[in-house]
């Protein structure tokens, strides 16, 4: 009863579905289908990336003798020109130690002057006869550690003299303080840092993004760049650098671009910028998503060929709004199957019909 009940039920609906015109079409019979033909296209890829602006050198500055900080002379913001006076330490125990080394020196010259008037008195004395070889070595021998001494005691008055000049911080270059770690009554050790400085010879765009495939290509390509925070003309730069490592802990990779022209440089450094990358990747074939399938775990589309759907397996090449670039599998010519592609098996028959 259960049986009969169900057959009655199915042909009530196929009755029905008859009345209305919609009837099922066999499995022999050819399926309406959407038709597409493959034809290669361009396939340009644009990246957008976000950075900062920063500048081609810096440099962390710091005394090269350790000590208390007496002044800065600069705040962050400051330009400064090379060779100017940035910041000290107090100088007074290392000008002590010049005042000892000079007078170490003197000393050593007046028992050289000796020892050399000493030794030529010894020569004079034994090319006449009254003196002796023995007396003479001697005397040469006091003369020669005389010499010694007064060299070593020049060479002490030296680094004194440089220790005492280097209480000075002095610019290495023409350029911008960035930040500022040394403030007065500090106590400092040997080149640690007190400035940063940002040298005054370009400006260079620094992204972090993911590490893409085709990513490599960017190197030396022209970017365009745009400021996001602050007001700025467009900007254009060229990629210098792509790092080689991917940082472990963001998966991202660093890229840098130097900018070309940049209105008012010094005064970008640390803003956000955007950044726009076209890269030509050559051809590729578009597809709608709707076309893309799965066969044995692989991409898949179904292709037309003598009114039949076949099942074959392609290589894409990344994933566009709304549609799929192949790198392989097809070919130029070809129909595959968009709209209706999820009713097919192999060898079905099919005609181009409306998408559905």
């Amino acid at each position: 009863m259960y049986g009969l009940a169900v057959g009655l039920r199915c042909g009530a609906v196929f009755i029905y579905l008859v009345l209305l015109g919609v009837v099922p079409a066999r499995a022999d019979q050819p399926l309406p289908v959407e038709f597409i033909e493959v034809a290669p296209r361009g396939s340009d890829l644009e990246i957008e990336l976000t950075g900062t602006l920063e500048a081609l050198d810096t440099v962390e500055l710091g005394f090269r003798e350790g000590g208390r900080v007496t002044e800065i002379l600069v705040s962050e913001g400051d330009h400064f020109a090379k060779n100017q006076v940035l910041g000290r330490i107090d100088p007074l125990q290392l000008q002590q130690a010049l005042n000892v080394a000079s007078a170490s020196l003197d000393a050593a010259r007046a028992t050289e002057d000796q020892a050399r008037q000493a030794a030529e008195r010894a020569q004079a004395m034994l090319d006449r006869g009254v003196g002796t070889r023995a007396a003479r070595d001697t005397a040469r021998q006091e003369l020669s550690a005389a010499e010694t001494e007064a060299q070593q005691a020049q060479s002490t008055l030296d680094q004194a003299r440089r220790s005492v000049e280097n209480t000075e911080l002095r610019a290495p270059f023409d350029g911008v303080v960035t930040s500022r770690t040394g403030e007065p009554g500090q106590v400092v050790g040997a080149a640690q840092s007190v400035l940063s400085l940002a040298a005054n010879d370009g400006v260079e765009a620094v992204f972090m993004t993911p590490d893409l495939v085709f990513l490599n290509d960017a190197m030396g390509e022209s970017i365009a760049l745009s400021t996001l925070d602050i007001a700025a003309p467009p900007m254009t730069g060229t990629v210098t650098e792509i790092s080689p490592l991917v940082d472990p802990t963001t998966g991202s990779v660093r890229v840098r671009a130097k900018v070309s022209e940049v209105p008012g440089e010094l005064d970008l450094l640390g803003a956000s910028v955007r950044g726009r990358l076209k890269l030509s990747t050559g051809e590729a074939f578009e597809i709608p998503w709707t076309a893309l399938t799965s066969g044995e775990g692989a991409p898949s589309v179904w292709v037309v060929r003598d009114g039949k759907a076949e099942l074959r397996a392609v290589e894409i090449e990344r994933f566009d709004d709304e549609s799929v670039l192949l790198s392989g599998g097809v070919e130029a010519g070809e129909v595959v199957v968009g709209a209706g592609s999820q009713k097919l098996y192999p060898g079905r028959p099919v005609v181009a019909g409306d998408k559905s």
